[in-house]
């Protein structure tokens, strides 16, 4: 059950990202993996900040963060 939580924690921050960065979400196993990544980039970067919370909100936001500067890192090594 956790690991299908954490797929669509992915799949929901990874779409969310896409439309705030593009307009158009990447398909489902694309969203997923941005969406995994970005949670783990997003948690990354809270903790360093010193930012905590809790629950499903929360984790969304965190990882559509995360996954929002995956695509603006991936959008800068495109350019050069």
């Amino acid at each position: 059950m956790t690991f299908l939580y954490f797929l669509l924690i992915g799949a929901i921050s990874g779409w969310l990202a896409g439309q705030i960065w593009k307009g158009a979400g990447f398909g489902l196993l694309g969203n997923i993996i941005v969406g995994i990544v970005g949670g783990i980039i997003g948690g990354w970067i809270a903790g360093r900040l010193g930012i905590g919370g809790g629950g499903l909100l929360w984790q969304i936001i965190i990882a559509v963060g995360g996954a929002w500067v995956l695509l603006f890192i991936i959008s800068l090594i495109k350019k050069a």
